[in-house]
């Protein structure tokens, strides 16, 4: 009886069946929240974690049907590493690679020339969460420090709390990643403003569902004028270059309200449960805890650093924290950084892609950094970028940003060789080319724009 009606709602809509139930199991997520709350929230701990694996379980079925053994399988594998293994390095190696090798093998076999929801796309938050696990376990052993003060775990956990840690209904399909501890602490009912109830989180919650739902009905109106295939016809090439690159900047910008939309709504479901409240700051409570997107940065953010730090932050924040930041012993933020970009590489996929996109990412975020201190230590380009030619200064900035983000996103969305190589030769490489002569002239720009005095400063410093 589903499946008729499901395929009869996604012809209406235009989309995938299967886009259509996730997008579906996500907006579920809103009355199991108000489940929870109104008769759960009280309940033993073991009530509650059965209650998040099989309402989690079931949206897992809803989309993958009997594929969602391979999270099972995983979810126990990583239990008995904890329990059999003990807090040691080895069953942080041990979890990293198993998890991460069977997420690799789930996209070799069922890799596909498009984008297509199956079951890896849960799995790879999946794969995040546990691994993230072993490592919270492991800083368990020692007093919890300034980076760690509230994700160490001090026992191992159970296997019900395993499973229901891993889905949860709020994070399970599309993120956010969140740790153990804040869904122990969940459970217990510690993530509220009124001690010993449920959180007044509806407001807030509503309030991330009417905006990611905006950036939803955005996506819906402007994604068929601007669909990756475009890119692959006679009548892209023949566009004039101008067109080409304004395609890539729109294109960009519309593409994108796809992660947002599905992350701000899921989002909402997490604050509903009251996993998103985030304490007290400045008199007033917080419900970020779960946020994974800055909107209002993302919108109006000239910067690539900017965009990158608005977009995916919990994902960002488990690669810095995980990675990044455990790689100190390198000794060389650069390669802890290119080695952290590698690992997100990998994690996402197969694709040659991924790894050009990614690549450009760092080439980008090198140059930009190397920009902003120039004109921070040159006074004529301070002057000029905080004076009255601001307005012309951040729309240039602008155009700039979303046509070179669209020019790095370009791999990501086409994934193979063959069809980014096409789009990139038919704009001539303009996005590698800008900014290696960028990365080139930046040496003498600095000669020429920044006097000696701040010259001879920044080289004692």
């Amino acid at each position: 009886m589903a499946a008729p009606l499901l395929e009869k709602l996604s012809e209406s809509l235009g989309s995938p069946e299967p886009a259509v139930r996730l997008l579906l199991s996500i907006l579920i997520g809103y009355p199991f929240a108000l489940v929870y709350r109104h008769f759960f929230f009280y309940q033993p701990a073991t009530v509650v974690h059965l209650f998040h694996t099989f309402s989690g379980l079931a949206l897992a079925a809803f989309n993958f049907g009997p594929q969602i053994y391979h999270s099972a399988i995983c979810i126990l594998v990583q239990f008995l590493m904890l329990r059999l293994m003990g807090r040691t390095v080895t069953t942080v190696l041990s979890s990293l690679s198993f998890q991460m090798v069977y997420l690799l093998a789930g996209y070799y076999c069922t890799a596909t020339e498009e984008y297509d929801i199956k079951w890896t796309m849960p799995h790879c938050v999946l794969t995040l969460k546990l691994v993230g696990l072993s490592f919270d376990y492991y800083d368990g052993r020692k007093e919890p420090s300034s980076q760690q003060p509230t994700a160490a775990l001090s026992s191992v956990p159970s296997l019900l709390e395993v499973f229901g840690f891993s889905y949860f209904y709020g994070g399970f399909l599309v993120g956010p990643q969140f740790t153990l501890r804040s869904y122990q602490r969940l459970v217990a009912g510690e993530l509220t403003d009124c001690p010993g109830k449920p959180p007044n989180s509806v407001v807030p919650a509503m309030k991330r569902f009417a905006l990611g739902f905006l950036c939803l009905v955005i996506f819906a109106i402007f994604s068929p004028y601007y669909p990756d295939s475009y890119y692959l016809t006679d009548e892209y090439d023949a566009q004039p270059f101008w067109y080409r690159c304004v395609f890539i900047l729109l294109w960009a910008k519309v593409i994108l309200y796809k992660y947002v939309s599905c992350w701000v709504i899921a989002e909402g479901v997490c604050i509903l449960a009251g996993l998103g409240y985030n304490g007290v700051v400045d008199g007033k409570h917080q419900w970020d805890a779960c946020a994974n997107m800055k909107v209002w940065l993302f919108e109006t953010t000239p910067l690539f650093g900017g965009t990158i730090s608005s977009f995916n932050i919990n994902t960002n924040a488990w690669a810095a924290r995980h990675v990044f930041k455990r790689l100190k012993f390198l000794g060389n933020k650069t390669l802890s950084h290119v080695t952290t970009l590698l690992f997100l590489t990998i994690w996402h996929g197969l694709h040659s892609g991924y790894l050009i996109c990614f690549s450009m990412e760092f080439f980008i975020i090198t140059v930009e950094r190397q920009a902003q201190a120039l004109v921070k230590d040159s006074p004529m380009l301070t002057k000029l970028a905080s004076g009255v030619f601001y307005p012309l200064v951040y729309v240039v900035q602008q155009f700039i940003h979303w046509l070179f983000m669209g020019y790095s996103l370009v791999p990501f969305c086409l994934f193979s060789y063959d069809k980014w190589l096409k789009v990139y030769s038919s704009i001539y490489f303009c996005g590698h080319i800008f900014f290696l002569v960028a990365f080139l002239i930046m040496p003498y720009l600095r000669k020429a724009l920044v006097p000696r005095k701040e010259r001879s400063q920044q080289k004692q410093d």
